[in-house]
C-alpha cells in the first residue's frame, strides 16, 4: 500500500518552509508547484470515488473519468487565483506551468515508489511522456486563460472550451498508452512533439516580434 499522503508531505514541507525565504516569482511558482501536488493527491480520491461508485475498471477510469478530474481540478486553483488577485495576464502562464510541474512530479514519485525504479529506459519515456502531458495541458491552459480573461465576452465559454480540450488531449494520451504496438509508442512520444511543436512556435513568435520592433 502506497501511504500518499505521506509522499505529498515529505516533498511539499521543504517547498513551504523555503517560501519563508524567498519573495517575487520564485515563491509563486513555488506555491503553485505545492498546489499542483495537492491537487493529484485530491484528484486521486476523487478519481478512486467515481472508479468504485460506478464499478469501473482501472482502464476506463483512466481513459473516462480521470482526465475529467484531473482537468477540472487542476483548473480551479488557477481560477481562484485570477477571482482572488486579480494578476496580470502574463503571470497565468507560469502560475498553470507550476501547476502542473507539481502535478506531474507527485505523480511521477507515486508511480515510483509503488512500481520502483528498475528500468530507466521505460521510466525516462513515462517522464517524458506523462510528465509532458501534464505540462502541455497547463501550458495551454496558462496561455488560452491569459487570452481569455482580457476579453470579458470570451470569459465563460474560453475556460469551457481550453478546459474541454485539456480533457480530450488527456483522454486521447490515456486511450493510446492502453493499447499495444504503434499506437502506444505514439502515445508516449505525442506530448513530447506538442511541446517541441509550441517552443518552436514561441521562438518563431519572438523572431517576429523583434524585426518588426
Amino acid at each position: 500500500m502506497t501511504y500518499i499522503e505521506n509522499i505529498f508531505l515529505c516533498l511539499a514541507l521543504p517547498m513551504l518552509l523555503s517560501l519563508l525565504f524567498t519573495s517575487g516569482s520564485p515563491r509563486r511558482f513555488t506555491l503553485f508547484v505545492v498546489l499542483g501536488m495537492a491537487t493529484c493527491l485530491l484528484s486521486a480520491y476523487v478519481s478512486s470515488f467515481f472508479m468504485g461508485r460506478h464499478q469501473c475498471s482501472a482502464v476506463t477510469t483512466a481513459i473516462e473519468i480521470a482526465p475529467v478530474c484531473e482537468e477540472i481540478l487542476k483548473l480551479l486553483p488557477l481560477l481562484l487565483y485570477f477571482l482572488i488577485f486579480e494578476p496580470d495576464s502574463h503571470k497565468l502562464t507560469p502560475a498553470a506551468i507550476g501547476i502542473a510541474v507539481g502535478f506531474a512530479t507527485f505523480e511521477n514519485v507515486c508511480y515510483l515508489t509503488e512500481n520502483g525504479a528498475g528500468s530507466f529506459v521505460f521510466l525516462l519515456i513515462r517522464g517524458m511522456s506523462a510528465g509532458a502531458l501534464h505540462l502541455v495541458c497547463g501550458i495551454l491552459t496558462g496561455l488560452a486563460l491569459a487570452y481569455v480573461f482580457r476579453r470579458p465576452w470570451l470569459t465563460c465559454t474560453g475556460t469551457v472550451g481550453i478546459l474541454g480540450v485539456c480533457m480530450v488531449l488527456h483522454g486521447i494520451y490515456n486511450l493510446l498508452i492502453t493499447a499495444d504496438g504503434f499506437w502506444q509508442m505514439v502515445g508516449y512520444f505525442f506530448p513530447s512533439a506538442i511541446i517541441v511543436t509550441l517552443f518552436a512556435a514561441r521562438l518563431l513568435h519572438r523572431g517576429r516580434h523583434t524585426v518588426f520592433h
